[in-house]
């Protein structure tokens, strides 16, 4: 009998959400960067093994919102722990748990209240930036936050169900026992995806991502939110895609002095696709889109 269900992954921005779902999948199929939101959208990683298929989603991360883009980012972020099985609240070993964490926490809790409800999961990531000590300290911390955040819900039974996991994202300490305990929760079913695939975001919009990917690492924090990517036009070999920025002055930035920069974002995206494809990056101005829902709509954010 075949056992699949839903893992899905929340935290707050830039706590390597989206490196997790890389390295338990065992292939890249979420980008990642420095800068915090780069996923805007739940992205689904698929790991089937024997008889087991998991779907991890990957999630934006939960933020305090300040335009009608970080809303949307919130709403799909709290809307994918809806039906799935298990919820893998993320944090960073290093850093306090502050109150965006908190938040997340609450998040995890209040979807798991009751035994038949999915299980909750703390993961402590990026353990390979402290030492041993300091890992531990965080995992008490974390077990802390979540009883007093329960006990404040009136919740309790809630916290006595949430397991802790330490692991780096990174260098994939610590996933093998994650994967192995996900996985024997999974329900008895039929496998939700061919075994064969390990994502089910279509190749446009993987296309697309590369290369907002590398626009937002050569940008780093000047244009991340103010950047959009879609493909316009897909007749392998060709692929056209369009960056959209919301100011002119933005347009020449990413563009880049003699078009340079805009070139090496070209190179470094055609480099993860099939040998023989034709890249070609076009770049427009959409006036301050991130506070425009027609304009979200139609970019399908």
């Amino acid at each position: 009998m075949t056992r699949s269900g839903f893992a899905a992954i929340i935290g707050r921005p830039n706590v390597g959400k989206s490196t997790l779902v890389n390295q338990v999948v065992g292939t890249k199929v979420t980008i990642t960067s420095a800068s915090p939101n780069t996923t805007r959208n739940a992205i689904r990683g698929i790991l089937t093994e024997d008889d087991v298929q998991v779907v991890f989603v990957d999630t934006p991360g939960i933020h305090r919102p300040k335009t009608g883009l970080g809303h949307r980012l919130n709403e799909t972020a709290r809307a994918s722990v809806d039906g799935v099985d298990v919820i893998l609240a993320v944090i960073e070993a290093g850093k306090e748990i502050g109150p965006g964490d908190r938040n997340v926490i609450t998040t995890m809790l209040e979807h798991c209240r009751r035994p038949q409800d999915p299980q909750g999961c703390v993961i402590v990531n990026k353990m390979d930036k402290t030492g041993r000590d300091a890992v531990a300290a965080q995992l008490m911390a974390a077990h802390e936050a979540v009883a007093s955040i329960a006990a404040e819900k009136g919740i309790a039974a809630a916290a006595a169900r949430v397991e802790y996991f330490p692991v780096s994202a990174k260098t994939g300490a610590g996933a093998a026992a994650l994967v192995r305990f996900v996985q024997g929760l999974m329900p008895e079913g039929e496998f939700l995806f061919p075994a064969d695939e390990v994502s089910d975001v279509p190749e446009a919009m993987w296309v697309a991502e590369l290369v907002r990917e590398q626009l937002v690492r050569k940008t780093k924090q000047e244009l991340p939110h103010s950047i959009h990517t879609r493909v316009i036009e897909f007749e392998w070999p060709h692929i056209t895609v369009e960056i959209v920025v919301e100011r002119e002055s933005q347009k020449g930035m990413v563009i880049g002095k003699g078009g340079q920069l805009l070139k090496d974002v070209g190179i470094a995206a055609r480099r993860q696709l099939p040998e023989g494809c034709y890249l070609e990056l076009k770049v427009s101005v959409e006036a301050s889109w991130q506070k425009r829902d027609d304009v979200m709509d139609r970019f399908g954010i």
